[in-house]
């Protein structure tokens, strides 16, 4: 997967999951890009229920056609598809709600990248779904969902997904219906030109990191070992895969397990740690938390 610290391109704010009032949002969808473009991000996309959403670019902020599709996952459940950057309209699905598959499929078809959204919200179990290859990733993290029922964060079912071998990006967004409530409270990173094309290519590539408050400023990873530099932040922790792992806390104290912290704040908050990587390790993923507890999250290294 390609790693944005080494990719060309801006690094561009994203907001990639979003209602208007073409579905359940509170704002039109100029309004949406407005508020958004007044928040300081760079990219937003439209994602309506069944709805194709678009509103006019600015020079500063990028709009993105998308839709959030129904399907159908393992046991019945319902699922949600987000599908950025589409060119058709989803009328001609009239409502249907596929497989998960055939769905993603469409949004592929129909010029867009298809995202799971929210997994743990939507009930499916973590081992029991597979992404087929039409789907490049899922959402890690989606405010909504945190806010209102506490089942935002879907790291398990990605470790799963990772563990099997998936190559897996995740997003990490505000799914925002109220905005000013439930708004900037979660983004996505992307290294990319401002532009749909190239946006969406880094979409499809995995060419970002998300996060609730954290900036990671660099991964590097050589040599059985990933060095990060970040944020002021609590924990640094590598993610390799079932009872695998290492990580480094701040503090007096705080534990660190095959990890080294390499530089802190004055009050002892980790800027720089060096993190060893298993050599069989399945897959290797950054989480930084800050000292308030919001995390941010790499995509597999």
């Amino acid at each position: 997967m390609a790693s944005p610290w080494r990719a060309e391109g801006e690094w561009l704010r994203a907001a990639l999951h979003t209602h208007s009032t073409n579905s359940d949002g509170e704002l039109s969808p100029r309004g949406v890009a407005q508020h958004y473009g007044r928040a300081g991000y760079d990219v937003v996309a439209l994602t309506d229920h069944w709805h194709r959403s678009e509103a006019p670019s600015t020079a500063g902020l990028l709009v993105l056609p998308g839709v959030e599709l129904n399907s159908l996952l393992p046991e019945d459940r319902d699922g949600h598809v987000l599908g950025i950057g589409i060119e058709r309209d989803p009328a001609e699905l009239e409502g249907e709600r596929r497989g998960l598959a055939e769905t993603a499929e469409w949004i592929v078809g129909a010029g867009g990248v298809a995202y799971l959204a929210h997994p743990y919200w939507t009930g499916v179990r973590p081992a029991g779904f597979e992404l087929p290859a039409s789907v490049t990733g899922i959402e890690v993290f989606n405010a909504g969902c945190e806010l209102e029922v506490g089942r935002g964060l879907s790291s398990v079912h990605w470790d799963e997904l990772l563990q099997d071998g998936r190559s897996c990006p995740a997003l990490v967004t505000d799914d925002s219906h109220h905005p000013g409530f439930d708004s900037d409270h979660a983004w996505t990173w992307l290294r990319a030109e401002r532009s749909s094309a190239s946006v969406l290519e880094a979409l499809r590539e995995g060419r970002f990191y998300g996060s609730t408050g954290p900036v990671i400023h660099d991964v590097a990873a050589a040599g059985g070992e990933v060095v990060v530099h970040c944020t002021p932040s609590r924990s640094v922790t590598l993610l390799t895969g079932k009872t695998s792992g290492t990580a480094v806390n701040a503090g007096r104290l705080g534990y660190r397990y095959g990890a080294e912290i390499l530089d802190t704040t004055a009050d002892g908050l980790i800027v720089a740690a060096r993190l060893d990587r298993p050599g069989t390790a399945p897959f290797a993923r950054v989480e930084v938390v800050d000292g308030y507890g919001r995390k941010a999250w790499t995509n597999p290294l």
